[in-house]
């Protein structure tokens, strides 16, 4: 398998960094639902520090990854998909993208608001990147929900659409971006650039 892209298929790394940070993702969303429904404990205070140490790696992937996407160029849309159907896509990935950075950049607001510094596994921590402020503080911290729930919804839409491409439209969409994946005809992919 490559590890760049090409106007069939996603490379090794781009395919790395997908499912890396949605998986990651993922587990953050539900750390977080979890934490929302514990009392005050050692258990809790753990998992807080978790969530915040995985925050920022999930930060640094998201850094990577957007890097590797400006200098890599990006698969074509299939044929059967119309302007609509390829601007919504676009819109989404970019939506997604702007929340792989809101979201640890508000919960490391959050804890520096609180006057906590953000440890990273114990190697080192990362500096305050905003003053104590209890009512700055709470705002990040209702902002870091809200922007939780878009990101769920976000993702539900995200998977739909892969599952509607692969089963209804029986396109590639869903497996170009799994292992080992070639590629299939160029008469599947004359589309314009998905940009994504």
């Amino acid at each position: 398998m490559s590890l760049r892209n090409n106007i069939l298929s996603y490379g090794s790394v781009a395919k790395f960094f997908h499912w890396a940070v949605a998986f990651l993702i993922i587990g953050m969303i539900a750390v977080g639902l979890i934490m929302a429904n514990m009392e005050n404990s050692p258990d809790r205070f753990k998992l807080i520090a978790l969530h915040k140490e995985f925050g920022v790696v999930v930060l640094i992937l998201a850094c990577m990854r957007l890097g590797w996407k400006i200098l890599d160029v990006s698969p074509l849309f299939p044929e059967s998909m119309d302007k609509i159907s390829r601007l919504g896509a676009k819109l989404v990935h970019s939506m997604l993208y702007i929340l792989m950075f809101a979201m640890p950049i508000t919960g490391w607001l959050m804890s520096s608001a609180a006057g906590f510094q953000v440890s990273f596994f114990g190697l080192f921590l990362l500096p305050n990147i905003a003053s104590a402020d209890k009512e700055f503080g709470h705002s990040m911290a209702e902002l870091h929900e809200i922007l939780a729930w878009i990101l769920i919804a976000l993702i539900t839409l995200h998977v739909l659409a892969a599952l509607l491409h692969h089963f209804y439209y029986k396109d590639n969409i869903l497996l170009r971006m799994l292992p080992n994946f070639k590629g299939k005809s160029n008469a599947e992919n004359t589309g314009t650039d998905t940009g994504i």
